[in-house]
């Protein structure tokens, strides 16, 4: 029961005005996403180190940008090879892969990184991203920023968003043959019906589906016929009946 129908029927005791409650259903939109080609372009046309990682976080973790955003040294696990994401959305946990290569970009990140309102704060705690405030983060506006810029100096026609490349994870990863429950947990999806719904953009997954209009044209294929048995020379042959 919804929280506008319970108010209704339960607490005014209307349920003349509960039966009038319609649920509209929001039009299911297909994720938009970008193209292996398109994405390597976007990483390529990073404007520095630092964007090249938020982005390369988002692409190659699958991350939300709060996600990327809200990383401190200790969820970096380099021994296990994972990044763990603590209480995202829903307030749950869940590990992501740490790549050769992006760890050797967050190495290198944390080599420049500014320090200035580190001083007093434990390194385990503190920010990959800090933003321009003391004991905070990067924002989420700066990152919109500075991925639309990437996506215009890569000539991305697309309308993407900063979103696109969560999408595009997990639409790369399907098409590669990634089990779909697999990205369903990366992703940190309750319900398999939303991560199915990749299935509707995984272009290359689709192209390489044999269309059945291709089948009419080939010839059939006989069924081969299983050679019986021979009888072993060795054996005598039974009596007859």
């Amino acid at each position: 029961m919804t929280g506008l129908k319970f108010l209704f029927r339960v607490t005014l005791r209307r349920l003349d005005l509960a039966a009038e409650i319609y649920h509209i259903r929001e039009p299911v939109k297909v994720p938009l996403v970008m193209s292996p080609d398109e994405t390597k372009r976007l990483l390529a046309v990073a404007s520095n180190l630092k964007v090249r990682v938020l982005l390369s976080l988002g692409y190659g973790c699958g991350l939300r940008a709060s996600e990327v955003l809200r990383l401190k040294v200790k969820h970096i696990d380099s021994a296990q090879k994972i990044i763990r994401v603590e209480q995202s959305k829903g307030r749950k946990d869940r590990n992501v892969m740490l790549s050769p290569e992006m760890l050797d970009l967050l190495r290198q990140w944390w080599k420049v990184r500014p320090t200035r309102f580190d001083a007093t704060t434990p390194l385990q705690e503190r920010w990959l991203f800090p933003g321009a405030r003391a004991g905070q983060p990067m924002t989420t506006r700066q990152l919109n920023r500075v991925f639309h810029l990437a996506a215009e100096a890569a000539g991305i026609r697309k309308a993407v968003t900063l979103h696109a490349l969560r999408h595009s994870f997990a639409t790369h990863l399907l098409e590669r043959g990634t089990d779909i429950r697999v990205i369903q947990a990366l992703l940190g999806h309750d319900k398999l019906d939303t991560t199915a719904r990749y299935t509707r953009v995984a272009t290359g997954m689709i192209a390489r589906i044999e269309s059945p209009l291709d089948l009419l044209s080939q010839p059939r294929k006989k069924p081969s016929k299983k050679p019986g048995k021979k009888p072993d020379m060795g054996e005598k042959a039974p009596p007859p009946a």
